[in-house]
């Protein structure tokens, strides 16, 4: 009775009206052919997978240094999965934690060259627990305005004063940071690459601009562990500035194939993230498997890292290049992130079908995920790659970009 109640009168039902003009933007795709969202995989070949029963070349992934199949990884979720089963007794906080938790957060620390870590449930649960557990009221966060969704959504559920610095900008920064309180807590938030460009954050100049105003500074390392750095370690070795991040946050889902989050720093600051983040204390352990593995990766990156990164780089460099020569606008990307800018939404999704149809599995970047009239295809580079993998996939990139009249 209820729901019936709840759908009949649409025309008043803000929700329903919501609901219904998702369902229509949906059903219009897909009549059209052009609905390439939440689809499955059922094979996975190094960089190829089988979707919807054809061969196709990844595009699509964040599995940056090639891991997702890696046998030391792999053996250390079996012996886990064989040990504890496939769960916890609960949160960490009570009785989920295992001596696997506790090896995973000790490996992230010594990774990061940090005292202690903390793990959760998701990257986006990461970034909500901890930015809105640590600004409090009256307190200030500045937030890059290209920052992820859930940097975000962190800033708005925290109690404090939500402020957004252009993109990049370290001047207006700075503009933002004089106009704090002397007196209140202040953190500045950003991406370390930038989930829809690639480009990176300008650590040498925030550092010093945090030291300058006594502000403490947070990056999110969700794209750059693997990438960047000579070993791949992130943004800190890719400067030459370690330890200059007060809180560094990570995923266990990108480059490390697992799932979680988890954030470095301080014993301090970790042991009072423990005790107040209700993202952290209200939520699940991770999975013995997922857990076990995920410290096994960050080993294989220790062992394999300086050659992986070169590898990456190569081909990262072969497409970006390959792309440009083509006549396409490959934006300011300077890691595996690499947007082939359409500008217009339906050029975008007219592309992503071609180049589905025609063997690589590609997905388009349209707003709201991206400002209007800043359509792209998002296409990401990784180790498994081989140049001549680059190369078919410039040849459909071609075809594609020809097809829609961008080139």
């Amino acid at each position: 009775m209820l729901q019936n109640t709840f759908v009949a009168d649409a025309a008043t039902d803000g929700f329903q009206w919501k609901i219904d003009e998702m369902t229509e933007r949906v059903k219009t795709l897909k009549e059209h052919d052009l609905y390439y969202y939440n689809k499955s995989v059922t094979e996975l070949d190094g960089a190829w997978v089988i979707s919807e029963g054809k061969r196709k070349l990844m595009f699509a992934t964040y599995s940056y240094l090639g891991l997702l199949q890696h046998p030391d990884i792999i053996q250390a979720a079996r012996e886990a999965l064989d040990r504890f089963g496939t769960g916890t007794h609960g949160v960490r906080l009570l009785g989920g934690t295992l001596d696997l938790h506790v090896e995973l957060e000790e490996t992230i620390a010594r990774f990061h060259g940090r005292e202690a870590a903390i793990t959760f449930s998701s990257g986006y649960v990461t970034n909500l627990a901890t930015i809105s557990t640590l600004v409090g009221k009256g307190d200030w966060v500045l937030s890059d305005k290209w920052n992820h969704a859930s940097i975000v959504d962190g800033c708005m559920q925290a109690r404090g004063e939500f402020h957004r610095f252009r993109h990049n900008d370290m001047k207006d920064l700075e503009r933002r940071l004089q106009q704090a309180p002397t007196d209140v807590g202040k953190l500045v938030v950003a991406d370390a690459v930038f989930s829809m460009d690639g480009d990176i954050f300008p650590l040498p100049e925030a550092v010093e601009l945090c030291r300058k105003y006594h502000a403490r500074l947070m990056i999110d390392e969700a794209h750059s562990l693997g990438v960047l750095g000579a070993t791949g370690h992130g943004i800190e070795e890719y400067f030459g500035l370690p330890g200059v991040i007060d809180i560094k946050m990570g995923t266990l889902s990108k480059t490390i194939p697992g799932v979680g989050g988890y954030v470095a720093g301080s014993a301090d600051l970790i042991t009072f993230m423990k005790h107040t983040a209700r993202g952290f204390i209200f939520s699940a352990a991770l999975p013995p498997s997922v857990t076990a593995g995920c410290t096994a990766a960050f080993h294989v990156i220790e062992r394999e890292g300086v050659e992986r990164n070169r590898i990456l780089q190569r081909n990262v460099q072969h497409f970006i290049g390959g792309l440009k020569d083509l006549g396409f606008d490959t934006g300011v990307s300077v890691t595996p992130i690499v947007p082939i800018m359409t500008w217009e939404e339906d050029r975008a999704m007219q592309m992503t079908h071609h180049c589905q149809e025609n063997g690589v599995f590609v997905l388009p970047a349209i707003p709201p995920a991206v400002p209007h009239g800043s359509s792209r295809l998002r296409a990401n580079v990784t180790v498994a790659h081989t140049i001549a993998d680059i190369d078919f996939a410039l040849s459909v990139f071609e075809q594609a970009g020809k097809l829609v009249g961008l080139i």
